[in-house]
């Protein structure tokens, strides 16, 4: 068996994008792919911290892949994109003169055995790279585009960028947000704070929702506990954050975009750990035990929550009080966990969807039902 050699070296191109940022083009063989570059995927380490940025890997997509690279004559111009370490050096030709920002030369990449992490990073391609790794021509020569970053911070930066305008999953994008500081597009910027929030939500000690929020690093041991999607606690915020009758739309400067993020986070604890306390049975189940921690459910509640928590300081005493007082008016009219929904037409529980419809006539009948609970009063 041939012994691993210690590095790869082989000609490159670099382009001097600014005065210490450079991207390095130049090809590497197929079966080196996986041994000069690792899989960062999303998950939380011991102390809930967030880490890498990856997807999960797609089976099916990948074998896809390989079935064509398997085949006669293969066509594969699909660069793969690599963050490489501090390790990787860069020799340029000194005969070339410089020119146009672009220095020809020769790079330099440890290469790692079993057991060691190598010294890259696939930043977009993980699927390709995979397909690459399986196939029967390891000695392909495979396009590659590369920066020099030891920070998975710029990392995670520039996977979401190239990703922007695919189709990656909604809560991957969402869990990633809040540990990147660097300005995204609008429509990212948009959904940080929510997804901060939902963070916060699901690892603070205080928040009814500890460890209940199920999310992209969440493994799928803990998806008996983890009962919450996130992206229906995601929208209920942001809803709220966005809308002028929003409670939550008060806590942000429109001038300068920024958000009192702590100020929202006790407004969302104490609105729902009342929600907690006055529906218990319907609390921490599965979806399918209770609608309460549906999508549809939780959308829903967080429109009541606008109305509730209108006008209330969370930090003032007797304002839990207050609420869990407001909330049990409705106990009579919600069927989370059995029965049917006679005012929304005889609906069964169960069968309340996460559809726009179900979702506008639960929030209508709520709201409905709380106000006639004022008038009584």
């Amino acid at each position: 068996m041939s012994r691993l050699p210690s590095s790869y070296t082989c000609h490159a191109l670099q382009l001097k994008q600014g005065r210490d940022v450079s991207v390095y083009v130049f090809s590497l063989p197929a079966g080196h792919l996986l041994k000069v570059a690792s899989i960062s995927r999303v998950h939380r380490d011991d102390e809930g911290v967030l880490q890498g940025y990856q997807r999960r890997a797609v089976g099916r997509h990948i074998r896809d892949i390989t079935t064509y690279l398997n085949g006669e004559d293969v066509l594969f111009p699909n660069n793969i994109i690599l963050a490489l370490s501090s390790e990787v050096t860069f020799r340029p030709d000194g005969r070339v003169r410089e020119g146009g920002g672009v220095c020809p030369g020769r790079i330099r990449i440890p290469l790692r055995g079993k057991g060691t992490a190598p010294a890259g990073w696939i930043v977009d391609g993980q699927q390709r790279a995979l397909a690459l790794a399986r196939s029967n021509k390891p000695d392909l020569p495979v396009p590659v585009s590369a920066f020099i970053s030891d920070e998975v911070q710029l990392q995670r930066d520039q996977f979401l960028r190239i990703n922007n305008t695919r189709a990656l999953p909604p809560g991957l994008i969402h869990e990633l947000l809040p540990v990147l500081g660097s300005r995204l597009p609008h429509s990212m910027e948009q959904r940080r704070v929510p997804s901060l929030l939902c963070d916060w939500l699901n690892t603070r000690k205080d928040s009814p929702f500890l460890g209940m929020i199920r999310r992209s690093s969440t493994p799928k041991s803990a998806y008996t506990t983890a009962v919450v999607r996130d992206t229906s606690l995601l929208l209920a915020i942001q809803s709220s954050l966005t809308s002028p009758a929003g409670c939550l739309f008060s806590c942000q400067n429109l001038s300068t975009g920024e958000a009192d993020i702590e100020a929202i986070y006790q407004i969302l604890q104490t609105y729902w750990s009342a929600v907690r306390d006055v529906f218990p049975e319907a609390w921490g189940r599965t979806p399918r035990q209770s609608r309460l921690m549906h999508g549809a459910g939780i959308r829903a509640m967080g429109h009541l929550m606008d109305v509730i928590m209108c006008g209330l300081d969370p930090q003032e005493d007797g304002v839990g009080a207050l609420i869990r007082k407001d909330l049990s008016a409705l106990r009579a009219h919600c069927r989370w966990t059995g029965g049917t929904w006679e005012a929304l037409g005889d609906i069964p529980w169960n069968a309340l969807q996460n559809t726009p419809q179900h979702v506008r006539r639960l929030s209508a009948y709520l709201k409905s039902c709380y106000h006639e609970s004022l008038s009584a009063q």
